[in-house]
């Protein structure tokens, strides 16, 4: 049990919340403690009754069943891995800024399921997570299922596809490849590599709750206009699974 709590408190801060949250809320709704009918987003039930919660807990909220126990278990795994290592990397010791880049791709994808009546939004987050940090770890060479290996810069499709293959869908990872790629562009791509005007700033407000510090021990990436070295393999980790968790998915279809 200590090396279990060792390992919980060597999670970095933001992504130990977001992971704490992922892993309540899908077994909340699973045991019953509330209808997973109140967990999802509903634009019906966000607009006219205004239950505003909705875009938050269908971000963390994710049907286990056994259908789809071991897509979960995937999708929790790229959460701590390429969260963790994002945190404690080019944003290592920048807590608001990577704070930032969470709530922009989050309020961009709840944007997308309101329009698209997406009930389920914890794929398109994680993904658009792990596009960031394939992006800024482009060179690293990552190892997917039965020994493949190739740049992390492919990981996002490599996914993409693999799931295609194997459920059939792919909106949700399409819809997270394409918000990671808006952040990444406007916040690195366009200014430092292009000499563009910077569209993206953190707020000043999250500075002040969640202050920068010195010292931090970076080792996974930086932005493009310091093109990363590869220095770590691994975490491609498996992307597989059935599902068919797109823009038409209910969940009387389970």
């Amino acid at each position: 049990m200590s090396d279990i709590g060792d390992w919980f408190k060597s999670i970095p801060t933001i992504t130990r919340f977001w992971f704490v949250g992922s892993v309540a809320l899908p077994f909340i709704g699973k045991f019953g403690f509330i209808s997973p009918m109140y967990l999802v987003l509903f634009p019906r039930d966000f607009f006219n009754k205004f239950q505003l919660w909705r875009p938050l807990t269908a971000t963390l909220y994710f049907p286990v069943v056994p259908t789809t126990g071991f897509l979960y278990l995937v999708n929790l795994y790229f959460l701590y891995h390429y969260s963790s290592r994002l945190e404690t990397g080019v944003f290592d010791g920048r807590p608001a800024d990577y704070l930032f880049m969470l709530l922009f791709n989050w309020i961009c994808i709840v944007i997308t399921g309101l329009i698209m009546d997406m009930q389920l939004l914890m794929i398109p987050m994680i993904m658009s997570v792990l596009y960031v940090w394939a992006q800024v770890n482009r060179d690293v060479i990552v190892s997917f299922w039965f020994g493949t290996r190739f740049k992390a810069f492919y990981l996002p499709w490599v996914i993409l596809g693999f799931n295609y293959i194997i459920g059939g869908s792919f909106v949700n990872e399409l819809i997270g490849n394409l918000v990671g790629h808006l952040y990444f562009f406007l916040m690195f791509k366009y200014p430092m590599d292009l000499g563009g005007r910077s569209f993206l700033s953190t707020p000043q407000i999250l500075y002040r709750y969640f202050p920068s510090r010195r010292g931090g021990v970076s080792g996974f990436g930086a932005p493009p206009s310091r093109r990363p070295v590869p220095q770590e393999q691994g975490g491609g980790g498996g992307g597989g699974g059935r599902h068919n968790w797109g823009q038409g998915f209910r969940l009387g279809d389970e």
